[in-house]
């Protein structure tokens, strides 16, 4: 076969068009949600008292933290996708979360305090949050990781904790809804050491299944 027949075969195997990472990533995870859905409701549940939790700002404010998380990661992700991004710059987009975060944290410093502030940080709850947030983040990781691949990241390990940073992000954001531990102290300390445990995972996995 001569050598201009064999590319016009070659290119016509390939004429279907490759789908977006976007839309990959969105199916992966919209795939994957059940699962962990499934995972926080035959384990957790909603709190009891959820109707009335509406009504405290420190709640509401934990949703808050949880999908900008999720939604600054999601963008980060896609950046980190394309073979010429570069970190530089697009990370400050993870200050969107620790910035609302801070503004809860100093808000409620400055209201009167029932309880301690070592009381409030550590919480009733701080070891099922280490170990819910990292077990229902990881169907979503591995719909993320998947997701990415039809990428051509660069940085396969950045590419990947930041794939555990939006896993991390929907996981808490269900596993908020049956935390009792409202403070943001609480947040900041115990989320954050999931979400980094998380964001270790993805970085070790991805590292692995994101080079290309």
């Amino acid at each position: 076969m001569e050598t201009d027949q064999l590319i016009r075969t070659l290119a016509a195997d390939n004429t279907e068009p490759a789908r977006p990472v976007g839309f990959v990533l969105a199916l992966a995870l919209v795939a994957a949600a059940p699962v962990s859905v499934l995972m926080f409701v035959a384990t957790l549940g909603v709190r009891p008292d959820v109707m009335t939790a509406m009504h405290n700002p420190f709640f509401d404010l934990k949703f808050a933290v949880t999908l900008a998380l999720a939604i600054s990661a999601v963008v980060l992700s896609l950046h980190l996708s394309r073979p010429e991004a570069l970190l530089r710059g697009w990370a400050l987009l993870l200050l969107v979360p620790a910035g609302i975060l801070a503004a809860g944290i100093g808000g409620e410093m400055m209201m009167p305090q029932r309880l301690p502030m070592m009381t409030r940080l550590v919480g009733n709850n701080s070891r099922a949050c280490m170990t819910a947030i990292p077990l229902i983040s990881l169907p979503l990781l591995a719909g993320a990781l998947y997701g990415l691949r039809h990428g051509a990241p660069t940085r396969p390990a950045v590419a990947g904790a930041v794939a555990g940073m939006l896993s991390a992000g929907l996981a808490a954001t269900l596993y908020a809804s049956h935390c009792t531990d409202d403070s943001p102290l609480f947040v900041m300390t115990w989320y954050s050491i999931a979400t980094a445990l998380v964001a270790a995972i993805g970085a070790l996995v991805g590292s692995k299944v994101l080079r290309f």
